[in-house]
């Protein structure tokens, strides 16, 4: 009977490369299925965060209602506050424009026609806009038309880029330090013009909008006297429909 054939010796840095690839794709597999269970969690926390969102801008929709009816029944009129948020956009370009107007376009980050951005106001910011106010047009967003700039026209500031708004991961990096961890977050916090809307706001990039359908009406006259420039109130929702 021949004798049994002896197998080769495998070389023990062979040996040692597998054990290290085995450990290797262990630590791979535990890292995948760890991320999956936090990205889960994150997901439903957004959506809970949403979900309550939703319920908190219905009640204050209700409430101001009630306020309305109330005050009619009186016989008075309701006057809701002063808006604390304007989205104000450029409409006019570069020709013949004065040092002053040129240094609050660029302080408003407005360097390009039908670029828009979300401002607090005070004091100070209408009086800027007082200063450039031939060359811009201004109104309160409402909900709807905010959703809308963020989610179809948003894009944000990362690493000095312009880059667009692809998953939360992006927000919640550069704003989770602030509670802001989802689109939603974001839209809240310029919504309600939060306490930290300052870093919500310069997060988003100027907006870039269309020219609106139909075309401007008459770019020198002010909005009240049938042109296109200055305040509209509530008449810039209107207008960011066609732009959008």
């Amino acid at each position: 009977m021949p004798a049994k054939a002896k197998l080769p010796a495998v070389p023990e840095t062979v040996l040692k490369r597998r054990k290290r690839q085995a450990e290797a794709r262990a630590l791979r597999a535990k890292q995948a299925l760890r991320t999956k269970v936090e990205k889960k969690k994150k997901r439903t926390e957004a959506f809970k965060r949403a979900e309550k969102y939703c319920k908190e801008y219905r009640a204050e929709e209700l409430n101001q209602l009630r306020l309305k009816r109330e005050a009619k029944k009186e016989g008075d009129f309701y006057v809701p506050s002063e808006p604390k948020l304007a989205f104000v956009m450029r409409i006019r370009g570069i020709n013949q424009v004065a040092p002053k107007v040129r240094k609050v376009l660029q302080l408003f980050r407005l360097r390009q026609i039908n670029n828009g951005v979300f401002i607090k106001m005070n004091k100070a910011t209408i009086n800027m806009l007082r200063i450039c106010e031939p060359y811009v047009t201004w109104g309160t967003p409402n909900l709807k038309s905010i959703r809308e700039l963020v989610y179809k026209r948003g894009f944000v500031k990362v690493q000095g880029n312009r880059t667009p708004i692809s998953s939360n991961e992006i927000i919640e990096k550069a704003l989770g330090k602030y509670n802001i961890i989802c689109v939603e977050d974001l839209v809240r916090e310029i919504f309600t013009v939060g306490p930290n809307f300052k870093y919500a706001s310069n997060f988003l990039w100027p907006f870039k909008l269309n020219t609106p359908s139909g075309g401007w009406r008459k770019k020198t006259n002010h909005f009240v006297e049938g042109g296109d420039f200055g305040n509209r109130e509530d008449k810039i929702n209107e207008l960011l429909r066609k732009m959008v």
